[in-house]
């Protein structure tokens, strides 16, 4: 009886330093945070909310800004290579979005069959994905140059061919990193209903369609959501493998880059000769921010509602 007396003294003694200990630190935690609130405040928070207010400004420099109010908004939704660069850059989404995703998952599935080498071939479609966007771009421009130039054309002289440039360059690299997601999905797939579903005398298809696929939903949120952030992204591999060419010259003077993307519009816009249109390019920023919240928060919506909860 004594020593249960005393164990359960220990115990709440134990229970007692425990709290005291706890307290200093809860009362500390806002010290171990701020050096990454710091961070996160210098590095996005104010560049975000000065691009929003020069957004609304003319200038050439920040130190110079003047405040205008919508004048750059309207400015970006009357460039015609802006709207252009919009519904190019959208097209540009679905279709990588269906071609990465769909590949991906095809390949992802027959290497969770158990075929021989599976390791060997994971790696080698993860390859691409390490290589630099820029480096990218140029591989293949040389590429697609050295092929198209025996019928006396190249890349950068018709719209069709930088557009699935862009295309085969990015199913290129992004497959293999869609792959894995998927792979590690495909492994998670509850074996109990796949053995049921194979009792039941469901066919492959079948258990496909109706296990494996809402099984994986989780992993097609995440894949689907990378694929269309990274679509609407794109810079480096678009500046690299066409810079927006072939152009295009409208009747009032204006000039479209015809494969010319939103970021690389932006990027143009703002360094471009004009300097005082850097305030429309920062309006186009934000527009563009905008945009790809807006869908992006859209299709994360949409795909999670179909995810099923095991």
């Amino acid at each position: 009886m004594a020593q249960k007396k005393k164990k359960n003294k220990n115990n709440d003694s134990a229970a007692v330093n425990s709290k005291l200990i706890r307290k200093p630190i809860e009362r500390c935690f806002l010290l171990f945070l701020a050096p990454t609130l710091a961070a996160f405040t210098i590095g996005f928070i104010y560049p975000f909310l000065k691009g929003f207010y020069l957004s609304f400004c003319k200038f050439q420099t920040t130190s110079n800004a003047e405040f205008i109010g919508i004048g750059n908004y309207i400015n970006a939704l009357h460039d015609a290579s802006f709207v252009h660069a919009f519904w190019y850059t959208a097209l540009y989404a679905v279709v990588s979005l269906l071609l990465i995703n769909i590949i991906a998952f095809i390949i992802a599935y027959f290497l969770t069959q158990g075929i021989k080498g599976a390791n060997i071939f994971r790696t080698v479609f993860f390859m691409p994905n390490l290589i630099g966007g820029i480096v990218l771009g140029y591989i293949w421009s040389m590429i697609f140059n050295g092929i198209l130039s025996r019928y006396g054309t190249s890349i950068l002289m018709e719209t069709k061919f930088g557009f699935w440039g862009l295309i085969i360059l990015m199913c290129w690299q992004q497959i293999g990193y869609m792959m894995i997601i998927y792979i590690a999905g495909l492994q998670s797939v509850p074996q109990d209903m796949m053995e049921a579903a194979k009792i039941d005398g469901a066919s492959r298809l079948q258990t496909l369609i109706h296990i494996t696929i809402p099984n994986v939903m989780p992993s097609i949120t995440i894949c689907m959501f990378l694929s269309l952030t990274n679509a609407f992204k794109l810079f480096d591999q678009n500046l690299a493998l066409t810079g927006g060419q072939p152009f295009q010259f409208n009747p009032d003077g204006s000039v479209v880059k015809t494969t010319e993307m939103l970021a690389l519009n932006i990027y143009n816009t703002f360094y471009g000769q004009n300097t005082m249109a850097r305030g429309t390019a920062q309006a186009k920023a934000v527009i563009f921010f905008v945009l790809v919240a807006v869908i992006s928060v859209a299709q994360l919506t949409a795909t999670r509602k179909k995810e099923v909860q095991q």
